[in-house]
Order: structure tokens, then C-alpha cells, then sequence
């Protein structure tokens, strides 16, 4: 056996709780992993923010990166990296600047995917240039708003074409209210989206790797209380069809950490925020389910570093196009997209290698989850985001659901043993 040790990368901006309790297990597990004719060990270092010879080689095998949506300069050492070293990066940085929500709405609309009828909307302001005028002057058509909402239908959600975080986010109920939100949104460029109304389940489905949690959503919660801790909302139909929906997109867009949030009409889920490239990691809103993100995390990190699994410089966007275009029964459409996205993503051989290397991984992040260190660190988070006075009762808050995923987790290996 020739040993080899696999370097992994964190690009990280403001994050606090993850990445430690990613570093704490993976450290006291200190996987020895047999790949061919390797034993492969890991090593994981933070990556720092400075100035770069544009030829230089990284020393990364693997780079988990959470800060190029927010950090320009990591972001162009990262897509160096890429075309440089062929580094593996989750996600792609060139699909994660250029495939903005107005992007791949129009993609899985080719797809036939159900998202909601949306119009592009020029900007109600402009800032200024020396071509401004004569651009506007000669190309510019006038519109009528109230046409527009009218076609569509209220109700309807005025929102930014690249945004994130519910910013800019409004309802629109009638031609009033949609003047009015047009007016004040600036120089941004807006997309007007008919509402699924009414929907009886909203969902937000993290994905990592081939890995897909199913999670109950509701946006109107204070943010520490969106992920709702709840079993059993999805028949295995249902989840089925959300998980090759939530793969299908990654895939298709070469997005290995990404979110997709969904809402159920008629037994129709219907996606309406699918790109969210580096979506919510942290303690304060995920909570209970964060034990989930941080073993799937380690999971396929471990496995794209050990395998030296290639960046897909080509996306390939053909054969999804082929496979929409074939089938007209949308379910079987949806299913066989999510054949071509495990294909992608290699989920059997994933499956193999973490039976086979990292059985140990779930009672590991058992025990650790139960830990004062643990606890420490989320309150670290906690004193981050609260004020002093609440630090005391939402780390408990946050802790308590932490250990009602220990019990939920124990009586579930203790099942599977």
C-alpha cells in the first residue's frame, strides 16, 4: 500500500460553528481509508485571504468553499485553482457567479419542471452612465406594470432576480401593491413570480453530495425557528420525487452544497428558491438537523478527497436536456433525471466507500454532540448572532434540540444495529 495524505480546504467567512465541529470529529476519528492501492490520510487547514501569483499550484486536493458568494478576491483564487490544478471545489464557482435564480429557473423550466410563470422586469432606476440616455432613449419600450400582474395573476412575489436571504422579498396582493414595491426596489433588477397559492406543505431540501435531508420550512418564523424539527410530513412517493428534484438541479449545475425549497400544491411540489450554493450551516438556524450537515459534509468531502474525484470542467448540460425531452409523464421525467443526477454524483461508489471507511463516523458524532466542547462552540455561535441577555437561553434552546437529535439518533442506530 503506498500512503498518501489528502489536503481539504475550508474557504470560510463569518461561519463559526460547522467548521469546528467538522475539525473536532475529524479529528478524533483520524480515518485511515483504503482506496486502490492507497492508504489515504487527511489533513484540513483554513484557508487564508492574500495575494496570489496568479501560477502558483495549490496544495489542496479539496477545497469546501462558503465565502466566494461574499469574497470576490477567495473567489477568483478558487476558479484559479480550478483551471489551474483542476482543484475540486464545492461548489463550482463558474455556475455559482454566473447561474443566478434567473438562470436556473429557465433551466428547469426546460426540464419541465413546475416553477411558477415569472417575468423579468427592467429595473425601476438606473445608475448613472455616459450611454445611459441615449440607450434608454432608443431601446427602452414603456410597460404597463398592471398588465403584467394582471396576466400572471395575484397573488405575487416581487423579488430580486439574484438574491438570497428573503432580501427584497414582498407579496403582492393587488395592481396597488405592486406599483408600489416596484417603485421602491431602485436599481435593482426584478422578478415577478406568480405565488403557488394555496400550497398545504413548504419544504427546504439540503442536499450534500448525493445526500438530501427533507426538511419542513416556514419563512414566516424568526430564523431560528424556520427548521422545523418534524417526521413522517412526506410519503415515500414524495420524497422520492424531492430528493431526484434537489439532485437533478445540483447536478445539472455541478452544485455539490446547495438547498432547494419547494412548496406542495394539488400534491405538485413546485420549486421556487433552488439556487442557494452555500445555503444556511449554522447552529442558530439549523439546530437540530445540524448534526445531519456536519456528517454529510465530512462524508463527501472525505470521498471526493480520497478518490481524487475530477472536477466536471463540462457540465454536459445535453444529456439532461435529452432524458426532459423524451419522456412527457413528468414523475418518470423526474425519475429518470434523478438517475442521471446519482450517475453523476456516483452515489453507489459513495455508498461503498462510506460503509466500508467511515462506519464509525455516526456514533462518533453521537458522543461528541453530547460534549461540553460542543456546547462551548455553540454558544460562540449563539453570543455571535444574539444579544448578551439572550446568549444564556438560546444556547440551552439550541443544545436542548441538539440532544433531542441524540435521542432521536441513538434510537435510530440502535434499530439499525
Amino acid at each position: 500500500m503506498t500512503r498518501v495524505t489528502r489536503r481539504i480546504g475550508l474557504s470560510l467567512g463569518a461561519d463559526l460553528c460547522w467548521p469546528q465541529f467538522y475539525e473536532d470529529i475529524l479529528g478524533e476519528l483520524d480515518p485511515v481509508v483504503r482506496v486502490g492501492t492507497n492508504e489515504v490520510r487527511f489533513e484540513v487547514e483554513r484557508i487564508t485571504i492574500e495575494p496570489f501569483d496568479l501560477g502558483q499550484h495549490v496544495k489542496y486536493d479539496i477545497v469546501l468553499d462558503r465565502l466566494t458568494p461574499w469574497y470576490h478576491t477567495s473567489r477568483e483564487w478558487i476558479k484559479k485553482a480550478v483551471v489551474l490544478d483542476d482543484l475540486y471545489v464545492l461548489n463550482d464557482p463558474f455556475t455559482l457567479q454566473a447561474m443566478q435564480k434567473h438562470t436556473s429557473y429557465v433551466a428547469m423550466m426546460r426540464l419541465g419542471v413546475p416553477v411558477p410563470r415569472t417575468y423579468l422586469l427592467p429595473p425601476k432606476e438606473y445608475d448613472p452612465t455616459d450611454d445611459l440616455h441615449v440607450t434608454l432613449e432608443r431601446y427602452a419600450q414603456m410597460f404597463d406594470l398592471r398588465t403584467i400582474g394582471d396576466d400572471l395573476g395575484y397573488p405575487l412575489f416581487l423579488k430580486p432576480y439574484d438574491g438570497g436571504a428573503w432580501v427584497g422579498v414582498t407579496r403582492i396582493d393587488d395592481a396597488d401593491q405592486l406599483q408600489a414595491a416596484y417603485d421602491a426596489s431602485g436599481t435593482r433588477i426584478m422578478h415577478l413570480q406568480k405565488a403557488v397559492d394555496p400550497f398545504d406543505l413548504f419544504v427546504r431540501c439540503l442536499a450534500v453530495g448525493p445526500q438530501v435531508n427533507v426538511i419542513r420550512y416556514d419563512p414566516d418564523a424568526p430564523i431560528h425557528d424556520r427548521y422545523k424539527v418534524d417526521f413522517e410530513f412526506v410519503d415515500a412517493t414524495d420524497y422520492r420525487q424531492l430528493v431526484d428534484l434537489t439532485l437533478t438541479i445540483n447536478a445539472f449545475f455541478g452544485w455539490d452544497f446547495n438547498s432547494c425549497e419547494a412548496l406542495r400544491k394539488d400534491g405538485v411540489f413546485h420549486p421556487i428558491d433552488f439556487a442557494n450554493a452555500n445555503p444556511d450551516s449554522q447552529v442558530t438556524s439549523l439546530h437540530f438537523h445540524i448534526p445531519w450537515l456536519v456528517k454529510a459534509l465530512m462524508r463527501w468531502s472525505l470521498f471526493c478527497a480520497a478518490t481524487d474525484r475530477p472536477m466536471r470542467h463540462d457540465l454536459e448540460w445535453r444529456e439532461f436536456f435529452a432524458v426532459a425531452k423524451g419522456i412527457d409523464d413528468y414523475g418518470e421525467r423526474l425519475a429518470a433525471l434523478g438517475r442521471l443526477a446519482h450517475t453523476r454524483f456516483e452515489t453507489e461508489r459513495f455508498e461503498a466507500f462510506c460503509a466500508d471507511n467511515l462506519a464509525n463516523l455516526d456514533e462518533a458524532a453521537y458522543e461528541y454532540f453530547g460534549t461540553e466542547r460542543a456546547k462551548e462552540i455553540i454558544r460562540w455561535k449563539v453570543r455571535a448572532v444574539f444579544p448578551e441577555h439572550e446568549v444564556d437561553q438560546f444556547t440551552e434552546h439550541f443544545w436542548g434540540l441538539i440532544q433531542f437529535w441524540r435521542r432521536t439518533e441513538r434510537d435510530r442506530l440502535d434499530t439499525a444495529s
